[in-house]
């Protein structure tokens, strides 16, 4: 193994390339395991996730080594893996599960209940979520492997479709989970929230779940121009402030059948000031009665950059009674990966799903994620996928 370089959070609003550590086989307590594999990391992506860290709203500390979306070669592996052989092309669910605990056997490996001392769930490279090391790396080091890879069957194939494929990691299953939680079916009406990535896969998964009509909803021109050219219905938010009214325009009701809401606890307001629980309060408004809410967008126990002290402690002003009233089920969470990535496996390799078009991936240099941070953060229409070993057609 050369030397390992990766993405490193500096502090608010500033990451760098540095040279990082070797992956070993051992736990972030130090612990040997022998269930681990250390992979060649063939493709990581840029994640909202990973700029809310960046830009200083949670409490992640200098020196984390980002990234949890990624694919890899096994180029090692420890002497309880079975399944793996060295070689093999691997996507890795972001969410690190033992495989063992009563969540993880009940399908729920969002919140695997041993991977992590603070709290149900861990993840690579992300604040409070176990300590395990990212993978916007060269090398990187994922356990209980056998449980939590999904080993793509042919490996030339695989490389032809990487662009796609690398969205298996978190944002096609999370857009997916929203659109399926929100009960999305043949024939439903949805608005999405938020043409970013997140909001791209979760119309794509609408469609393939065989809504009717899909809108997405942004104040971002660019990203809803890019919307539209997939296939979407855009919904410029900056050119009113009364939702059901722009909704009807389009479908004729102000009302959908399901709501996804991939924007998170950063949101914005027509005002341009945050408004945290704005998304939230429009998707119990919209939504019909005893209608469905996903909610793949991001919502933090602690923001230190938020506009009010209850909303530093993740409680928002949500007009809960509303969603009540409505009967209608509002569904959050962590995606279970696991759930739902050998499907989407089989849909984008037998040309059904066109991921990485819709969500316009676009291929950097390990060495230029600093640039790619500051334009996704500038809100350009695209998914930054890096390359750290050049294994990657552009």
């Amino acid at each position: 193994m050369s030397s390992n370089r990766g993405v490193v959070y500096i502090g608010p609003g500033k990451v760098e390339v540095q040279n990082i550590a070797d992956p070993g086989l051992h736990a972030p307590d130090g612990r040997k395991i022998e269930h681990g594999v250390i992979l060649k990391v063939v493709s990581t992506n840029i994640c909202g996730s990973d700029q809310h860290m960046v830009r200083g709203r949670t409490t992640a500390e200098a020196g984390l080594v980002l990234g949890h979306e990624i694919t890899g070669e096994v180029i090692e592996k420890g002497a309880d893996v079975e399944m793996l052989d060295i070689g093999d092309i691997v996507s890795v669910p972001f969410n690190v599960a033992c495989g063992r605990c009563r969540c993880c056997r009940e399908g729920d490996t969002g919140v695997c209940l041993t991977v992590n001392p603070a709290r149900a769930g861990g993840a690579y490279g992300y604040v409070d979520m176990g300590g395990w090391i990212g993978g916007q790396a060269r090398y990187v080091m994922v356990p209980y492997a056998d449980f939590n890879l999904l080993k793509f069957p042919d490996r030339d194939r695989a490389m032809s479709k990487i662009r796609d494929l690398t969205m298996l990691s978190d944002i096609l299953p999370t857009g997916f989970h929203g659109a399926w939680k929100a009960g999305v079916g043949v024939g439903s009406i949805v608005y999405v929230a938020g043409a970013g990535p997140v909001g791209l896969a979760a119309a794509a998964s609408a469609r393939i779940l065989g809504a009717a009509v899909v809108m997405i909803g942004d104040f971002n021109k660019e990203r809803l121009e890019h919307a539209r050219k997939v296939g979407f219905e855009p919904v410029d938010l900056s050119k009113g402030d009364n939702l059901p009214e722009m909704i009807a325009e389009i479908t004729g009701s102000p009302e959908v059948d399901a709501a996804i809401d991939a924007v998170g606890f950063e949101a914005r307001g027509h005002s341009g000031g945050e408004q945290p629980a704005i998304v939230l309060n429009q998707m119990m408004q919209i939504t019909r009665a005893a209608g469905n809410i996903g909610i793949p967008g991001l919502y933090v126990t602690e923001d230190p950059g938020a506009v009010d002290d209850a909303a530093k402690h993740g409680s928002l002003s949500m007009r809960f009674g509303l969603g009540w009233a409505k009967a209608q089920s509002l569904h959050t969470g962590q995606t279970p990966v696991l759930k739902y990535n050998r499907q989407l496996m089989q849909a984008i390799l037998h040309d059904r799903l066109p991921i990485a078009d819709i969500v316009n991936a676009t291929i950097i240099p390990l060495d230029q994620a600093v640039a790619g941070y500051e334009s996704f953060d500038q809100g350009v229409a695209k998914k930054f996928v890096l390359d750290p070993h050049g294994m990657l057609v552009a």
